[in-house]
């Protein structure tokens, strides 16, 4: 089995990122390959410039790694209570060429935060926008405070009740 895992996030310390890793991580018998959206870094999206350029040869490989996936693990970075601007143009490149960015592939949709909504607002944007393009959302998990509630050593939630909730869910839907 193939996951693809990604932070839907442009920091190079990218708290979503780490948590995406983990949860994928948990998943038994698995290849995981985890995507970093500076990877697919692009201009910012327009139809004027979609006219002058075409389709971004990144996008397209973006949606080339999505295809190689069996499960998507994704974790959206929340910047004033939406998505980042990096997922954002990478999403908008990409929809160009496929309607279905996420093919219909099962998803575990995650966020987190430093505070103690955990990406609430962004994980309930994503959580209605996403099956419009091709997601199948089996399971949604929200980590809050992310520094009091991960542990950068270990690279796992410390937290033992949210880690059980993220392991039931995984366990439960997958």
């Amino acid at each position: 089995m193939k996951i693809i895992a990604f932070g839907g996030s442009n920091s190079k310390q990218s708290i979503n990122k780490r948590l995406a890793t983990y949860a994928a991580g948990l998943f038994e018998n698995a290849d995981v390959e985890v995507l970093d959206l500076n990877d697919y870094a692009m201009p910012v999206f327009s139809v004027d410039l979609e006219k002058e350029v075409g389709q971004h040869k990144m996008a397209q490989s973006f949606l080339d790694k999505l295809k190689e996936a069996d499960i998507l693990v994704v974790s959206m970075a929340e910047n004033n209570g939406n998505y980042s601007v990096a997922f954002k143009n990478v999403f908008d490149w990409s929809s160009r060429i496929e309607k279905d960015v996420f093919q219909h592939r099962p998803m575990l949709l995650l966020a987190t935060s430093p505070g103690g909504r955990g990406g609430a607002s962004v994980l309930g944007i994503a959580q209605n926008l996403f099956p419009r393009y091709g997601a199948e959302i089996k399971g949604t998990f929200s980590l809050p405070s992310f520094g009091a509630n991960f542990d950068l050593t270990d690279n796992k939630i410390s937290n033992v009740e949210l880690d059980k909730e993220l392991k039931d869910i995984i366990k439960s839907n997958f």
